[in-house]
């Protein structure tokens, strides 16, 4: 994967509301919005203010508090430009000043001298901090996309794979049916976020809730089925692919061996559901999806059977109905 970048501007730009807005505008620079941003981290520039510029982090966006303006002021007070001529020289993507406070007028000339981008926030500096971290990790986050269908089944996120006309869209719909949710046919977009979980969406949002069964076309299932029967996005917590009936293939028919499959470095329980007329696949996966739960919860149902066969022949009684079986048997 290539590196990833989006500009200062994007930043702006992004309609984030609730818990995520941001409050952010342009008080000088503007020539430099176009500044990308590589890095998803903030830094805080105190030292680099004070002279110390050793380890600069000047990738990252440089975030001025209540500390950091009052030695602004106090820099302008004593005539000294210097430190900021040479915090400013570095190619800093932006700057931004909380709680609303302003940039002394000496720091927005030579910000706008050097196209630095001087952004400011209503918010305190950890409330927005946090924000920023958390949008520039989603932003930032390692994503692949698939053909697939995703679907919420009993609150577990299941990716369902397979060939193309195996079946993947009219299996989804009978779950939406049966009260299901879906999340996005035909394209999936995954993210990995803080290395291990996996955030699954429509790669277009404007389509992701449209699915397409052939013979009758494209169906919108907020529409037909109202918005409970959508999610906008989901963890992928189990993959089911859905294969042809191979008559000379062994399937698991115990499920002691969790197979994985892998997704942008992190491991996914995967299972292998073969197709043929007659196989109820939606409770075939709605099954799946409460066995998973109760792994969760520490109960896996193909272990206790193999202990519990394991404890029948130690009582010696598998002996027995095997010996009484060969008696009847003359």
């Amino acid at each position: 994967m290539g590196e990833k970048k989006f500009t200062v501007l994007d930043l702006l730009e992004l309609d984030l509301k609730g818990l995520d807005a941001m409050n952010l505008r342009c008080v000088g620079g503007r020539r430099g919005l176009t500044r990308k941003m590589t890095v998803p981290d903030i830094n805080r520039p105190g030292l680099a203010l004070s002279g110390f510029y050793d380890s600069f982090a000047y990738q990252r966006v440089q975030v001025f508090g209540r500390g950091e303006v009052a030695y602004l002021h106090k820099l302008q007070s004593e005539g000294k430009t210097d430190t900021l001529n040479e915090l400013l020289s570095y190619e800093i993507p932006c700057c931004v000043f909380t709680h609303a406070l302003e940039p002394t007028e000496e720091f927005i000339a030579i910000a706008e001298e050097k196209s630095c981008p001087i952004l400011q926030t209503t918010l305190e500096s950890t409330d927005f901090s946090s924000r920023l971290l958390r949008i520039m990790a989603n932003m930032f986050a390692p994503k692949k996309t698939l053909h697939g269908v995703l679907v919420e089944v009993y609150g577990v996120g299941i990716l369902i794979t397979g060939h193309s006309g195996v079946g993947k869209s009219e299996t989804a719909l009978e779950l939406v049916e049966r009260g299901h949710r879906l999340v996005a046919d035909d394209i999936v977009e995954i993210k990995c976020m803080n290395g291990n979980t996996l955030i699954g969406q429509g790669a277009n949002t404007l389509i992701s809730h449209h699915m397409e069964i052939r013979g009758l076309g494209i169906i919108n299932i907020s529409q037909l089925y109202g918005v409970g029967a959508i999610r906008h996005q989901k963890a992928v917590q189990l993959v089911v692919s859905l294969e042809e009936w191979d008559s000379n293939k062994v399937y698991d028919r115990i499920g002691t061996e969790q197979k994985m499959v892998d997704l942008l470095g992190v491991k996914v329980p995967c299972l292998e559901i073969p197709v043929k007329p007659g196989r109820n696949l939606p409770i075939i996966i709605e099954a799946a999806a409460m066995n998973d739960r109760l792994k969760h919860m520490g109960y896996d149902s193909a272990r206790d059977f193999n202990q519990n066969v394991l404890k029948w022949i130690e009582t010696g009684e598998a002996q027995t109905a095997y010996y009484d079986s060969n008696d009847e048997s003359y």
